[in-house]
């Protein structure tokens, strides 16, 4: 049987608390809160699988960087630092973020599927967004995606 993204944090939460890592285990702990939050979100309560897990991995994960960049022009370096050490814990679990050059390319084969359709300048930038979204999946942030569509659409 395979062992889902939440098992494997849970997991990898029992070792960090045995290593006395407590870096890692207040990062995963703060994780499957928001998960367990997740969850319990709504009517009823529900079990998240894999993709929904990976966006709360990713949500925290965009948490930290702003973090870090909030706490760093407010001169707090010690708690910016902290911030992105959590955010490379989080990393860890995240799939691997596509280069600019990768990016660029899939939002111009996007650019070029929205023009075939009739979607042409800025005003294609939904069309552009609904065709490259599904296939970035979380392996890129979704301003730099749009910066990029906004760029090669030249608006």
């Amino acid at each position: 049987m395979t062992t889902t993204l939440k098992q494997r944090l849970q997991n990898d939460l029992t070792s960090a608390i045995k290593e006395r890592d407590e870096l890692r285990s207040a990062t995963l702990r703060l994780t499957l809160s928001a998960i367990t939050k997740e969850e319990v979100a709504g009517k009823t309560a529900r079990e998240l699988s894999d993709d929904e897990v990976l966006k709360v991995i990713t949500r925290e994960a965009k948490k930290r960087r702003e973090a870090a960049d909030a706490f760093e022009q407010g001169g707090r370096a010690e708690s910016a630092e902290r911030e992105r050490a959590e955010g490379k814990v989080l990393e860890a679990y995240l799939p691997q973020q596509l280069s600019a050059d990768e990016l660029a390319a899939l939002v111009a084969q996007a650019v070029k599927e929205a023009a075939a359709d009739g979607a042409e300048g800025p005003r294609a930038m939904g069309a552009v967004m609904k065709i490259v979204n599904p296939r970035i999946a979380g392996r890129a942030e979704g301003g730099k995606v749009a910066a990029e569509v906004k760029k090669q659409l030249g608006s």
